[in-house]
Parts: structure tokens; sequence; C-alpha cells
């Protein structure tokens, strides 16, 4: 028996909207949660069209000359926008028919092309029970028949199964939230034999040790520590059921380990670097689980994977944007601080979920406004966006490049990153650090 898909009536009526349309063909991402028995969908969203293909009306449009990279950069866009617990469980397609005869093959080639691009980017492992079945949907303009299919993306040669589509009012009107705040305080030493200027490959390779430390912390759910395969609201009383967003919010505390590994010996690194990286502050993060009886074990996954992507994504976008925004080959600048993205929530109409983005200290709402109507289809009233953290700088302090300071940097770099003794159970961690050159990356929120 294939997968059930339970889906938010809302979608229902937008896929129908699209179909409406009169366009050849439409494509588009389906967000929702994976759970063991069953999956749910509560919002579709259309792959926004091209600039460069707004005027490009010469021949007849075919399936074939879909624009796979411009659909899997979008699930990319839309993927930093998922809070906790949501992800872009597939692909649809609405044609008419003389097109259908080849959506189902393009559907198959877009789910593998779009899980690929998002776990290229992804700081943590998808668990050995997890599923990793994704849909494919397919709509007849014409007739409006529905046909969904899933393709499972761990096996590159997987083919098609059959799977039911159900709609259902109210789907994630009273979903159970997580939230919490997680001090942040990495150290992320810039090797001499890395070149200074790939940042972001040294950021994200100190994240991934950062992120193995997430993954073994422990959570005080609401001050308790649960069992993983117990249900998130034993012992809780529920909220009577309504037809009104109504959300059951847990407070959780991470409680980080202070040392690594199973050995109680531990040994000094050194290693010869040219500057280092400092992220320093909080991070908000926010997880939804549906009330089926989740486990605790799913909620906590789920609130785990928030935090590990928040703070990779607002690194992706501050590099993006000093990408966008410096000159290529700008040198010898001088100390500079600039704002990192905050959080936001908004939220999502007949649902308790609320979708998440990042916005820089000059933005106004209007671009934040725009952007989800853009990304997600979805437009948002300027008095319904939630930030969640305060003002945020970045000092970034470059390294000096004149030949006297190559020169001594030659001479005099080394680094003592970490130095542990333990004695008596008591932990003692010293840092020596002596650098010719320094490029700090400081984060501080509220």
């Amino acid at each position: 028996m294939g997968r059930t898909y339970l889906v938010e009536e809302g979608v229902g009526q937008y896929l129908s909207e699209l179909s409406a349309a009169g366009r050849p063909f439409v494509t588009g991402l389906l967000i929702g949660q994976c759970s063991p028995q069953r999956d749910y969908v509560v919002r579709a969203v259309r792959t926004p069209p091209r600039e460069q293909h707004k005027e490009e009306n010469i021949s007849p449009p075919k399936v074939a000359s879909l624009d796979e990279e411009w659909v899997t950069t979008h699930a990319s866009q839309v993927s930093r926008m998922l809070p906790g617990g949501l992800l872009v469980l597939g692909v649809f397609m609405i044609a008419t028919p003389e097109l259908s005869k080849d959506g189902q093959s393009a559907l198959r080639k877009l789910i593998f092309s779009v899980e690929k691009s998002l776990t290229k980017r992804r700081l943590w492992k998808p668990a050995e029970e997890e599923v990793s079945d994704r849909a494919a949907l397919q709509i007849c303009s014409a007739t409006k028949k529905v046909v969904c299919r899933t393709y499972d993306v761990q096996d590159p040669k997987s083919s098609a199964k059959p799977a039911d589509w159900k709609y259902q009012s109210a789907l994630s009107a009273s979903w159970l939230a997580l939230g919490c705040t997680v001090n942040v305080n990495i150290h992320i030493p810039l090797l001499a034999t890395s070149p200074n200027h790939d940042l972001e490959k040294n950021t994200k390779n100190g994240l991934n040790r950062w992120s193995k430390q997430i993954e073994d912390s422990v959570f005080l759910i609401n001050g308790q520590i649960k069992d993983d395969d117990t249900e998130l609201l034993e012992g809780q009383k529920k909220l009577k059921g309504n037809t009104q967003s109504s959300t059951q919010f847990s407070d959780v505390k991470v409680l980080t380990q202070l040392c690594q590994g199973s050995s109680p010996r531990s040994t000094a690194t050194v290693q010869v670097c040219s500057g280092s990286i400092n992220l320093r502050g909080a991070v908000k993060c926010r997880a939804y689980i549906h009330n089926n009886k989740p486990r605790v074990k799913e909620a906590i996954q789920a609130l785990k994977r928030d935090i590990i992507n928040t703070l990779s994504d607002r690194c992706e976008i501050l590099f993006e944007d000093l990408i966008l925004n410096e000159r290529p080959q700008k040198k010898n600048f001088e100390r500079e601080y600039h704002v990192l993205p905050q959080r936001l929530f908004v939220p999502v109409a007949g649902s308790s979920v609320m979708l998440s983005d990042y916005k820089f200290g000059d933005e106004a709402a209007a671009e934040i406004q725009e952007r989800f109507v853009e990304m997600l289809d979805q437009p948002v009233q300027a008095e319904d966006i939630h930030i969640a953290e305060g003002i945020s700088t970045v000092d970034i302090c470059p390294v000096p490049d004149t030949p006297e300071d190559t020169q001594q940097t030659q001479l005099t770099k080394a680094t003592l990153l970490l130095k542990l003794q333990q004695n008596m159970g008591v932990v003692v961690a010293a840092a020596v650090a002596v650098l010719a050159s320094i490029f700090s990356f400081n984060y501080f929120s509220d």
C-alpha cells in the first residue's frame, strides 16, 4: 500500500485557481510534514515566472523545456522560509491534456533534482527510519483529474508508487509548537593552508562541527526530560478542538554538553592559522509538529533541525549579501560593521503554523511582503510581520595586505586553539591564540 497524504483544503482551492488560469502548464512545490503513518501537506506554492521567459512565446510550450534549475533554485529559497518540522514534500504540475503525457517523467526529474539541491545545504543527516518518499502530483487542467505518486529519493532507480491524496479541513489549525533560544559562541579558525577569502567554506566547516554538538544536546520540554517514544502531550491537558487556529506551545531549554567523545583524556590541538571567525549571540528557533499523537523524538528532531538551519541560513544570506554589495577586487579595506539578518515570522491563514524569513536592518516591510508573494505566493500584511530578534551586527577585521604584514605573518603565525585538562572530574579549558592577523565575525542579538 502506498502512502497517504492528508492535505489542507486551502491547498485544493489554490490548485484549482492555478488550473483555471489557462496556462499550458504550471509547476510548484508541496510543503508539509512527514510522519511514520502519513504525510501532511499544508501549502502548495507555484514556481515564480522567470523574467527572461515572460517574453519567450516564439514556439508552443513543451514540458521538456521545463527550467529544472529555476525550480530547484526556488525550492532552495523556499526551504529557508520554513520553520522546523516543515519541508519540501514534493512537486506538482498542472498541465493541459496534450502535455500531461510527459508530466510524470518531468516530475520525477524535478523530485530528485530538488532533493539533491536541498541535501547539499543541510548540515544534518536524515535518520535511518526517516521517510524518504517524495510526492509527484499531476493535475489535468481540463478534466481536473488528480494523480499522486511517490518516489524514494534515497534510491536513484526508484519507480513510481501510487499514493492517496485526501483533503481535510483545518488540518494544521491546532498543530503543536516548540520554541527555544539558543546561545551561540562558536570559534572557527582560518587555517594558514586555507585561502583567507574562502570564508563561506570555513564557516560551513565550523558550523558542521557545532551542529554535532546540537545533535548531542539534552532538550528539556517545559522543564522536563522525556523519553523519545512517549507522546509529546502525555501528562498535559489538550486544548478543546475548534475550527479556529490555536497553538499549544512548549518551551524548550537546550543543554549543550561541555565535552564530546567517550574518552576521558583530551589532547591539545595546535593549528597554524591566519585568522579566525567568531559567532556569538542568541538565535530564536521554532518547530511545529502534527497533533496526531506525536512522539517526543519527532518534536525534538524538528527543533534540532531548525536550530541548525537557522544559523546556517543566516551565514549563507550574509555571504550572499556581501558578494552582491562589495566590490569584487576590493583590498585593504578598513574594519567594517554589517547588520546580520534578523529572523521574522508570518502567520498562515487558518493554521497555527507560522512561516519564517530573514531581513536586514535597512529592508522595508514592503520588500519582505514582495518576497513572500514571489517565493510563497502569499500576500502578507505589514502588521502581521513579527520580528523575533533585535538588530545584530557583524564586526569584520580583514587581514592587512601590506608587504610588512605579510613578512611578519610568515614569521609569527601560529595558534594554540584548545587545551583541555581534566583532573578529579574538574574540566579546565584554556585557549591561547597568537595571531598576526585576525578576521572576526561577531553576532549579537537580544
